[in-house]
């Protein structure tokens, strides 16, 4: 790395105003907690060969082929956008000329092969074709955000989902296949519906919100954040995309690139933006351009959504068509959903109802919101259900005694004697104290393993009144992030390279740097030293030692050992 090329780009992040020191730290991901203390740190970590190398996947295919293009000829980079993307990044200068030490080190960034294999583009598909995937794609987020609220996904070490929850949402119906699952969570981690918290997927704030939303209004809203969060290489100026047969081509330094653009462009496909040939639905054609979705159009595609049910004898309820999603979500409070499609069946049971009552639903607004939306009245085995259930839920009470512990009471204590031989709730450590249980385990732990269980249970206060526990495990959405999770995190880095910049003469702080390597690397280095009589002299010294304000080093002329006072430096290069 050229000295000479560390101090320019010192000197032009000493220039740049705070966003633009902001977006190059970010996009060349450096950390916040880097421990550099000026702007001569950062310009020589930029530089390092390793930092380059880690920079190039981040390039478009436009930067990358003028950065070849310069370091191959030695020449600038034209005016114009690659020139000032590359400015900003760190990697030319103002003039358009790559640093020494990027240039060299961009010789020798690998280049990862293209697949072995052409894209394939399939057939242009009919706009009914594509809103039937449209309606499945959106049956199936929903369900997987309705799963994740109470339990969230689990997620490997490797950013994949797990294999216990990837079968958790096969079995529930939610989705048909692993391979749809991974999609399925791709769309909901890109649009923000969910969210990562440790090693969970959970739903977000906007997903809750998602969730209570009209189909059209879903799927419209999701499709505008899959295309807002679409990689820059993808997007056209007028806010569009381009075309997705292109997208492989986009990044052609980055390795896990050519994975990535199948996966977005098989998201793409399913959530029906575009079709097999990667033409855009009707209803989508101005999103392309920039523009919003025709929810006209779409609505004229989709199933009509419906705000009846058919109540049956047998405890279950038939939907003629897609409920309303607020109806929707509060039936299955009570009820289980045992088919997916335009129309749907749920079941009620002792259980499920049982576990809506524990979730909060009262029994008289629950006959009065079923009684409401039925088009066949309430069915007396279904009103039997709810007035047994009613009558079982809350025998037993889980809250707080006054240490601050959790404790389980009942009004009959055969109740208890089962609970604590119950093999399934061991991990509660539950243990009898008089005529009550104890255990370690927070209030929320013990009530939602004991309705887990199928227990009447129910959550009292320190009055013994009964209130409401929110099982729902949420991640923050973009909006509600704390305050230092976006780019203010780099301000106290800037700040500081800022201070050290303003509070010492940036030139004597240069010349001290240079005059450490060379003793670091035992260079030769050539000094200029203004004499008593205010006159330069020339020194060509081989460094050995910088202390106490002076420079040592044997002078190759004379073949002496001299000492410099470092004030009387006015200039120094390595010969």
């Amino acid at each position: 790395m050229s000295p000479v090329d560390a101090r320019a780009l010192a000197s032009w992040l000493a220039t740049v105003d705070d966003d633009v020191l902001t977006d190059l730290l970010r996009r060349r991901r450096v950390s916040p907690d880097v421990a550099w203390a000026d702007f001569f740190d950062a310009a020589e970590a930029l530089l390092d060969p390793a930092a380059v190398a880690k920079a190039a996947p981040l390039l478009s295919r436009p930067l990358v082929e003028a950065m070849d293009d310069a370091v191959a000829s030695g020449d600038a980079v034209p005016p114009g956008t690659a020139r000032d993307a590359l400015l900003h990044l760190g990697l030319v200068s103002p003039g358009g000329m790559p640093y020494a030490g990027a240039a060299t080190a961009w010789r020798d960034v690998p280049r990862p092969e293209a697949p072995g294999r052409s894209i394939t583009r399939g057939s242009p598909e009919e706009d009914a074709q594509l809103a039937e995937r449209a309606f499945t794609a959106l049956s199936s987020l929903a369900d997987v955000l309705s799963l994740t609220q109470p339990s969230p996904l689990g997620r490997t070490g490797a950013g994949t989902l797990g294999a216990a929850d990837r079968r958790r949402l096969i079995e529930a119906g939610a989705v048909a296949d692993a391979e749809t699952a991974d999609l399925v969570i791709g769309i909901g981690l890109d649009a923000e519906l969910l969210g990562p918290v440790e090693r969970e997927w959970r739903v977000t704030t906007d997903g809750t919100a998602w969730l209570l939303r009209g189909s059209a209004d879903r799927w419209a809203d999701t499709a505008g954040r899959l295309r807002d969060a679409l990689p820059a290489a993808l997007r056209t100026t007028d806010g569009g995309w381009q075309p997705p047969a292109q997208w492989h081509l986009a990044y052609p330094l980055d390795p896990q690139w050519y994975a990535r653009a199948d996966r977005l462009t098989a998201q793409w496909r399913l959530w029906a933006i575009i079709d097999a040939s990667g033409r855009p639905a009707a209803w989508a054609t101005a999103l392309a351009n920039g523009g919003d979705v025709d929810r006209t159009t779409l609505q004229e595609h989709l199933p009509g959504e419906v705000d009846r049910i058919f109540l049956q004898n047998d405890l279950t309820a038939i939907a003629p068509g897609p409920l309303e999603p607020a109806i929707d979500a509060r039936l299955r409070r009570a009820a289980r959903r045992e088919s997916r499609a335009q129309a749907s069946t749920y079941r009620f049971s002792a259980e499920s109802i049982g576990a809506a009552l524990a979730a909060g639903e009262d029994p008289a607004s629950l006959a009065e919101f079923l009684t409401a939306i039925s088009l066949t009245g309430l069915p007396q085995p279904l009103a039997y259900e709810l007035e047994r259930a009613a009558g079982r839920h809350g025998r037993l009470r889980v809250g707080s005694d006054p240490t601050g512990r959790t404790q389980v009471t009942a009004s009959d204590q055969g109740a208890l004697d089962t609970l604590a031989v119950d093999q399934a709730l061991r991990p509660l450590g539950l243990v009898r104290d008089g005529d009550r249980l104890v255990s370690r385990s927070s209030v929320d732990t013990v009530f939602w393993m004991l309705s887990d269980a199928r227990y009447p249970v129910a959550a009292v206060d320190e009055n013994g009144e009964v209130r409401i526990l929110d099982r729902a495990k949420l991640a923050a959405s973009a909006d509600d992030a704390p305050a230092g999770t976006d780019d203010t995190r780099f301000l106290p880095l800037i700040e500081r390279m800022r201070r050290a910049h303003s509070s010492d003469d940036a030139d004597a702080a240069w010349l001290g740097r240079e005059l450490e390597q060379a003793v670091k690397a035992r260079a030769a280095i050539e000094v200029s030293v203004r004499l008593p009589d205010g006159s330069t002299r020339d020194f060509v010294l081989e460094a050995t030692g910088l202390g106490g304000g002076r420079l040592r080093g044997r002078d190759r002329a004379s073949d002496v050992e001299r000492t410099l006072p470092v004030s009387s430096i006015v200039s120094a290069r390595l010969t």
